[in-house]
């Protein structure tokens, strides 16, 4: 079968790059995603699936890293996961590491048929969250070559008691995850009032100039917390061989589980450790911040 040609002379552009809508399947479901590509393409390039933080959809950073690093020379893909966003999928608004994990692998799949890509250099970058999922994606995978984790999240059942609460916290919350109409009881994700949403009074995530926009579901199904917190984002460590970059601070959320990455993992294995002015946060939409880390995964990739 010959590779998936897509016509790019009727999109738009947007700072010499072409944005076009594209759908591809998963398990059954449909995710839609955005595609961004250098204009002038030509020769088949490098390319980079680019997952966000968790609950988020394709507008917000996994967006903003894929433009940055379209405009760097990639071919960029942000995608709403399943149940996310403008994808389908039920239940909606799941947290679900192992669905995420494999809607990564369908996205890899879908960008290796495209002519425009060079299929032999596939990436992966995860922030925040996702970057267990893509650790774990790329680890797995015959068709993505590199990972860079941006801000990264990785934790392990033992670091979420700690996080979350404590045991007895963690058990009732995971005991309230599996009770009957679970995948029906939908919160808030975040709110600036609400104090029962998950974040409640996060940066971004509550900000209407910055992560509060209108394509964010601001949602979070309770059905989610059994499979976040008995995630071990860490176990990708062990079987990961391709080369691994890690961009952070001292300041971002779990700065320990990136350190445990570190530590465990014996893929060959690059760092960029920005100054502790510099939080989770900023590493979402801080135009330096943005610029410096995207600067980072594009030199990386390109090595």
């Amino acid at each position: 079968m010959g590779k998936q040609h897509l016509d790019l002379q009727n999109t738009p552009e947007i700072s010499g790059i072409s944005v076009q809508t594209v759908r591809f399947p998963s398990n059954g479901n449909e995710l839609k995603g955005t595609l961004f590509v250098p204009a002038g393409q030509v020769d088949a390039l490098p390319a980079v699936i680019v997952t966000g933080a968790w609950t988020t959809v394709k507008e917000q950073m996994a967006g903003t890293y894929a433009r940055e690093l379209a405009s760097r020379g990639f071919v960029a893909l942000a995608f709403d996961f399943t149940g996310w966003g403008e994808s389908s999928g039920t239940p909606r608004y799941v947290e679900n590491p192992e669905v995420k994990t494999a809607d990564i692998h369908a996205a890899s799949r879908f960008l290796a048929e495209l002519d425009l890509v060079d299929a032999s250099r596939i990436s992966g970058l995860g922030v925040c969250a996702s970057s267990g999922y893509m650790a774990s994606a790329v680890a797995d995978s015959d068709l993505l070559a590199k990972v860079a984790l941006v801000a990264p999240w990785l934790h392990t059942p033992e670091m979420a008691e700690g996080i979350y609460g404590g045991a007895e916290t963690v058990a009732s919350l995971i005991a309230a995850s599996e009770a009957p109409g679970a995948a029906e009881t939908v919160l808030l994700a975040a709110s600036a009032t609400d104090q029962k949403s998950v974040m409640f009074q996060a940066p971004y995530y509550t900000e209407e100039d910055r992560g509060l926009i209108s394509e964010y579901d601001n949602r979070f199904s309770i059905a989610s917390w059994k499979p976040w917190l008995t995630y071990d984002a860490q176990t990708s460590a062990d079987r990961l061989t391709k080369p691994i970059l890690l961009v952070g601070s001292p300041s971002i959320a779990l700065p320990a589980g990136a350190a445990a990455y570190e530590d465990r993992t014996r893929a060959p294995l690059e760092k960029l450790w920005l100054g502790e002015d510099v939080t989770q946060f900023d590493f979402y939409d801080r135009k330096d911040v943005v610029r410096t880390a995207s600067d980072a995964v594009a030199d990386f990739l390109n090595t």
